[in-house]
């Protein structure tokens, strides 16, 4: 009877010693998990000041732009051609040169963009020299953008012999752009759950039919979003299309790309002198006059304003494409 008692004592004491612990661990975690808590509360405030200070240093940045350029805001500084007299200088000859460079640099980046991505994540081997071009690919889209001018002023103006073109502005921007795109397009795809994949092969479908109406379809938002960010970045990007010779002040338009004649396409306009926004605002911040001043404000009100719409366009059209996902 004794040893009985003996040992429910010292089951007891044991249990007691157990629950002291226990309570002791809970405390701890419960300790843990609070000390967290207030780490990430001081890293989300960190944060949001960061950004809430970014936004209103962008936002009266801009508005100083725009009360400084609000005088030249009208029809004839979209229509009118740049001139000496400043309150009749226009932009015309700049946004259609931008509009123009910009359709080159979209056809030359974008489809080979986004095909280097889809086969580097979905076909290529996973072996060092694939390692090589991811790491290459991720490095050139950091680089900044006064290397590519110079790259392109010795391989596409001297090497190849373009010139000063809207072709070579083109295709400066698509090496810019390149690797955004390239980056955006993995990162989209990577985003794809695996199941998808497996349930398209468990069906018959080969590599190719899951690339391209599985993986693409899905990761579609991710790379449009990508896309339209580097056309953004693209538009205002002045070192690289100064150092190809873009010229500062043009007084006529390329031919249009479209005929009234077959085969209504013309490719003439690819080897015209070309100006682009940012050195139009380039040429008349550099004059003395004030009334050219007013001119670039208004200018640089009008890069920042359709910068922040292709990225608002690129955000609402990838809420669109995920809202109608359903995995």
């Amino acid at each position: 009877m004794l040893f009985v008692r003996n040992l429910l004592r010292d089951i007891k004491l044991m249990v007691n010693d157990k629950k002291a612990e226990i309570k002791n661990n809970l405390t701890r975690i419960r300790s843990l998990i609070t000390k967290h808590k207030r780490h990430d509360h001081i890293f989300a405030g960190v944060g949001m000041f960061i950004i809430i200070s970014l936004t209103i240093t962008l936002l009266v940045l801009f508005l100083d732009l725009v009360f400084d350029g609000y005088p030249r805001f009208n029809l004839d500084f979209l229509t009118n051609f740049p001139s000496r007299r400043a309150t009749a200088a226009g932009i015309l000859s700049a946004w259609v040169g931008s509009a123009l460079v910009l359709i080159v640099t979209f056809f030359a980046a974008v489809p080979l963009g986004i095909a280097a991505g889809v086969y580097l994540e979905e076909y290529a081997k996973k072996n060092w020299f694939s390692d090589l071009i991811e790491i290459n690919v991720t490095n050139l889209a950091g680089v900044p953008s006064i290397i590519y001018g110079l790259l392109a002023l010795g391989l596409f103006v001297y090497g190849f012999g373009l010139g000063q073109t809207i072709l070579t502005a083109g295709l400066t921007l698509a090496l810019l752009m390149l690797p955004i795109v390239i980056v955006a397009t993995r990162e989209a795809i990577r985003a794809i759950p695996i199941h998808i994949r497996e349930a398209a092969y468990a069906v018959g479908a080969t590599k190719w039919q899951v690339s391209l109406h599985h993986v693409i379809q899905y990761s579609y938002g991710g790379i449009l979003t990508g896309v339209i960010i580097g056309m953004a970045r693209a538009i205002g990007e002045t070192a690289p299309v100064i150092t190809i010779g873009a010229l500062t002040f043009i007084a006529f338009l390329p031919p249009s790309p479209v005929g009234l004649e077959p085969p209504f396409i013309n490719f003439e306009w690819l080897e015209a002198g070309f100006t682009v926004l940012p050195i139009q605002m380039f040429n008349w911040i550099s004059r003395p006059q004030m009334a050219f001043h007013v001119n670039a404000a208004a200018t640089g009100a009008i890069i920042i304003l359709l910068t922040l719409l292709m990225n608002g366009l690129a955000i609402k059209i990838r809420y669109n494409i995920r809202k109608k996902i359903k995995w």
